[in-house]
């Protein structure tokens, strides 16, 4: 197992950095141990798991392309464990392909980043959704109901139909902004702002990504999600 955590701190987030390329995994542990955090590596899916299942983890940073066990099968496995069910993902992904992108974001990941990196982007998204974890954690009572769609903040469950429907953080706050305020018409950064923070580091093509996703978990209730060319989306209040 590669140990790459620095000077230990009990009151600093554990992040858990998952990468098969030791130069680059090398690199990423010092600008996060610099930045603050607890850094635990692994080069393996296998590993990866080893330690999330045996550390508590605040966030994971997790290459898709691993040798053995992928990054798509430990990010579904950190999903179905109730120790890592709510752990912020960021996956790390070389290829081009959106589609790959939009399944690593299907099956539970939170944010992505395509290599080449920089470490102050990767910083920021990390800080980013570390501070709206601990948000959620302490967020009132909120539930909405907009024909067959129900959302309940403080439970984070999403129905349709009455079926539940399994959301990462950032479709379920992606979907809660929109849905608050059915009807109005949010810009590409004001969704990044709202679901993110202000100072938050993306593209208008990632917002496009993850309303894709968004859209193909919430089945036909998705199409109320309505694209407004140039500027952003909103949520239809007409059935």
């Amino acid at each position: 197992m590669s140990g790459l955590a620095r000077a230990y701190s009990m009151t600093s987030p554990t992040i858990l950095l998952v990468e098969d390329d030791a130069d680059l995994r090398d690199a990423l542990a010092l600008n996060l141990s610099d930045a603050g955090f607890n850094v635990l590596g692994a080069e393996t899916g296998e590993e990866g798991l080893e330690v999330a299942w045996e550390a508590l983890i605040d966030l994971v940073i997790l290459d898709l392309m691993l040798p053995g066990r992928t990054g798509f099968e430990v990010c579904k496995e950190l999903r179905s464990a109730a120790k890592t069910r709510n752990v912020p993902i960021i996956m790390l992904t070389a290829r081009a392909d959106d589609d790959d992108v939009i399944s690593g974001l299907e099956i539970g990941a939170d944010d992505y980043l395509k290599k080449p990196l920089h470490p102050r982007v990767l910083l920021a998204r990390v800080k980013s959704l570390l501070r709206r974890a601990a948000s959620d954690a302490q967020a009132p009572d909120g539930r909405i109901e907009i024909g067959e769609l129900k959302i309940n903040f403080e439970r984070r469950e999403v129905l349709v139909k009455g079926q539940q429907v399994a959301l990462t953080r950032t479709e379920f706050g992606l979907l809660h902004s929109l849905a608050t305020r059915p009807g109005r018409v949010f810009t590409r950064r004001e969704i990044v702002g709202a679901v993110h923070g202000e100072d938050y580091p993306v593209t208008d093509r990632s917002v496009d990504v993850q309303v894709v996703g968004l859209r193909k978990k919430l089945g036909e209730i998705g199409a109320r999600i309505e694209t407004i060319r140039g500027i952003g989306y909103r949520f239809s209040d007409s059935e």
